[in-house]
């Protein structure tokens, strides 16, 4: 006997995870677009830039405090804490990405995006229907991850243009393993159902901020391959 499907639950189940996830992807979208546009309105502003020149450390360190403010304070905040945090964190990296239109020409900028947004895009669907368990896969990307953080900085000191290339290699493969991860990850959540709950919009949020993370970073290691230098000097 074939077994019985209740599709009066079925389909709530279906709905309420779309739901979920188009909220997710659509935040990150908007701080995708806020980074976006503050970047280019400060970056192709020569005064602008030159003004921020000596405060790129200071906002780096301030975009860590808020990342690790909004990732492990997420449960004694508010919905809306949580949702301006994300929101500044966006707005921060746009300040700090606007340095990017010094060092590559905008054409490059652009063109990478749009790689970038393809391969997330394709990264994202194999997240969603593979029927793979990707847990030991992201525990390797994972360990591979703080093993380039290590890399990149003795190269800091080591000036290697060999290690480079290698590091930015291992980031390009690394967040792209990261990426099909998270969304399996994320999906996992919504599956479970009280979406519309506080920690259900908290959780989403959360999500998005973990894929922005993803598309940025993976846009970044990128960029080293596919950037061209900016003869522009400021």
């Amino acid at each position: 006997m074939d077994p019985i499907i209740d599709y009066r639950t079925a389909r709530p189940t279906t709905v309420v995870l779309t739901q979920f996830m188009n909220r997710v992807y659509g935040w990150m979208a908007f701080g995708l677009l806020i980074t976006a546009v503050v970047s280019y309105v400060i970056g192709t502003d020569p005064v602008l830039v030159q003004a921020l020149a000596g405060k790129i450390m200071f906002l780096i360190i301030l975009q860590f405090g808020l990342v690790m403010g909004l990732s492990f304070g997420i449960n004694r905040i508010s919905v809306g804490a949580a949702t301006a945090l994300f929101l500044a964190y966006s707005f921060l990296t746009g300040v700090v990405f606007s340095t990017l239109f010094i060092l590559y020409t905008q054409g490059s900028l652009f063109q990478t995006f749009g790689v970038t947004a393809g391969a997330f895009a394709g990264l994202a669907i194999w997240g969603t229907v593979t029927k793979r368990d990707l847990t030991g896969m992201g525990t390797f990307m994972t360990m591979g991850l703080w093993g380039i953080i290590v890399a990149m900085f003795v190269n800091y000191f080591l000036k290697s243009t060999a290690l480079d290339t290698v590091v930015s290699f291992a980031g390009v493969l690394i967040f792209s393993g990261l990426t099909a991860w998270d969304v399996q990850k994320i999906r996992a959540f919504g599956m479970r159902g009280q979406t519309d709950t506080d920690a259900g919009h908290k959780f989403a949020i959360i999500g998005a901020l973990t894929l922005y993370l993803d598309f940025i970073n993976l846009f970044l290691f990128l960029l080293r391959f596919m950037g061209n230098g900016n003869n522009r000097r400021n």
